[in-house]
């Protein structure tokens, strides 16, 4: 008689611990990450970052362009020399006036060729193309194009206000009255293409039925426009406004070949005042003290303008 032997005991598994299998997990996705993120960020750092920094050191020296020079540490007497230099102001507040027509003269005429574009046209796709053009020319050739279409002398601008009885011998670069708004019109006429285009794809992305149910309603085209199409381009229009604020107030290229910030200074903008500074007088330590002021005045402007749209939609 054989008596059966009951099974010995097996010795208890160790359960695998899960918030230890959670914590490798996560650590491994953390370097993968790090993997993805690091490269892109390499060429940010040495690119942007350190000539930031570098251009804010020089804002504390007196560095020149001059051969052998040595940066030696002034402290603030940059920016103390910059507190009272009245053609600097001066110039700020001239970039103050090109900076604000030419954005809000941009949006105004590129939200009404957007809707205009936005409609059935004849040959619509031909209108789209031909209002790109602008934006396809490189800087100097419209400056040249524009200086010679004000050349007070058989320019045909002129030539044209003569042919309607108007006068005809305006120097429109050269006069201390006109050669503001002359450039602040060429600025607009360049700047156009790209806030229309964005304007453009908003309007796209509004739903015919709204429109049509408004219409419907009995709403005229103004009312659709301020209750439905407006609303609804507003971040857009935000955005672009913040973007094409800083874009011209930084370019000076335009206005360089122009006039050269003249006649008298009436078009010395800012950025174009600070390049003759750093690369003409040749005082790099100086010209960066404008760049920082410039950059913590626009940095400061754009942040009370975005705030103040933040606090409408909110």
């Amino acid at each position: 008689m054989t008596v059966a032997t009951p099974p010995a005991p097996t010795a208890a598994r160790p359960q695998p611990s899960k918030p230890r299998k959670r914590h490798d997990r996560s650590s491994q996705q953390r370097r993968e990450a790090l993997a993805l993120v690091v490269p892109s960020l390499v060429p940010i750092v040495v690119f942007s970052v350190l000539p930031l920094l570098q251009g804010v050191w020089y804002a504390f020296t007196d560095a020149t362009l001059r051969r052998n020079d040595t940066a030696d540490f002034v402290g603030l007497a940059n920016f103390g020399r910059l507190a009272g230099d009245s053609f600097f102001w001066n110039s700020f507040k001239i970039g103050i006036i090109w900076a604000v027509s030419v954005t809000l003269l941009q949006l105004v005429l590129s939200l009404g060729l957007a809707l205009l574009l936005n409609s059935n046209l004849r040959f619509r796709s031909l209108t789209r193309l031909l209002a790109l053009i602008p934006w396809a020319m490189p800087p100097v050739v419209v400056a040249i194009m524009w200086t010679m279409i004000y050349t007070p002398n058989g320019g045909p601008l002129n030539a044209a206000l003569g042919a309607v009885g108007l006068p005809s011998d305006t120097n429109w670069l050269g006069d201390f009255n006109t050669a503001l708004p002359a450039v602040i019109v060429v600025g607009v006429w360049v700047g156009m293409p790209q806030t229309t285009v964005t304007l453009l794809a908003g309007l796209q992305q509004i739903p015919l039925e709204l429109t049509e149910a408004a219409a419907v309603d009995g709403a005229s085209a103004w009312q659709r426009f301020r209750a439905v199409v407006l609303p609804a381009l507003r971040p857009i229009v935000v955005s672009i406004t913040s973007l094409n604020f800083i874009w011209n107030f930084n370019s000076f290229g335009l206005v360089y070949v122009m006039t050269e910030g003249g006649p008298g200074g009436q078009t010395m903008l800012p950025m174009l005042f600070t390049y003759l500074e750093a690369f003409k007088n040749r005082n790099i330590g100086y010209a960066a003290a404008m760049g920082v002021v410039l950059v913590i005045v626009v940095v400061l402007l754009l942040f009370g303008f975005l705030r103040s749209q933040f606090k409408k939609e909110a």
